[in-house]
């Protein structure tokens, strides 16, 4: 179980975004489950909620291979908590707005960076300049648009709000993307030194912070 009073308040309000988008509450109302290719990501989480639970290997879709890795628990209370929060059984196109707490919006955003983001870089055909966009994905509009106004009040940036359809898909992705100056800045914010975070994307953040 996830003793609250312990577990470092950043490192809590990160994995709440971490589940967010990438885990999931189970319908059972008890079962909460966190999914990633990196393995050794999940057991710096695993260490973060003091938690013991074995981590699995899982796959997804039609895929024959277990190349995920799960932490998977058991916990009422923290289960309770999420649901207030604002986290759903099946999230991917229900979840709205989180009710985050004051001061930690930044380790919630890091926590659905690492989840659903991406920080990319190129180099610009015209000018030979390096240019960095942070791309946050989602299949809830409501979700999407919420964390669009509570990044924009928070750290004074705007970023642009695309809809991306697949065939494979019955329903649209919700892309928010920020350019180089609004990605630098949130990138500055969410990924500060000694934080809990993935570490490819704590890499990236910190190129791009460099260049």
């Amino acid at each position: 179980m996830v003793d609250f009073q312990k577990v470092r308040q950043s490192d809590f309000w990160y994995v709440v975004g971490y589940i967010a988008t990438d885990g999931y509450l189970s319908v059972d109302g008890r079962h909460i489950n966190i999914t990633s290719k990196d393995r050794a990501h999940l057991y710096s989480i695993r260490k973060a909620l003091q938690l013991k639970n074995k981590i699995g290997r899982k796959t997804r879709s039609i895929e024959k291979n277990k190349k995920y890795s799960q932490l998977q628990f058991g916990d009422i209370n923290f289960f309770s908590y999420l649901e207030n929060l604002g986290l759903t059984s099946k999230k991917s196109l229900t979840l709205g707005p989180i009710n985050v707490k004051d001061g930690y919006f930044a380790d919630f955003l890091r926590g659905v960076v690492d989840g659903d983001g991406s920080i990319s870089t190129w180099i610009h055909r015209t000018n030979n300049h390096r240019q960095w966009s942070l791309r946050i994905f989602s299949a809830s509009s409501s979700f999407i648009r919420w964390l669009e106004s509570t990044i924009g009040e928070g750290f004074q940036v705007k970023g642009k709000l695309y809809t991306r359809n697949e065939a494979s898909k019955k329903n649209p992705i919700f892309i928010l993307k920020y350019g180089k100056f609004a990605a630098s800045k949130i990138l500055k914010e969410i990924y500060y030194p000694n934080c809990l975070a993935l570490e490819r994307k704590l890499l990236k953040a910190q190129l791009c912070l460099q260049s």
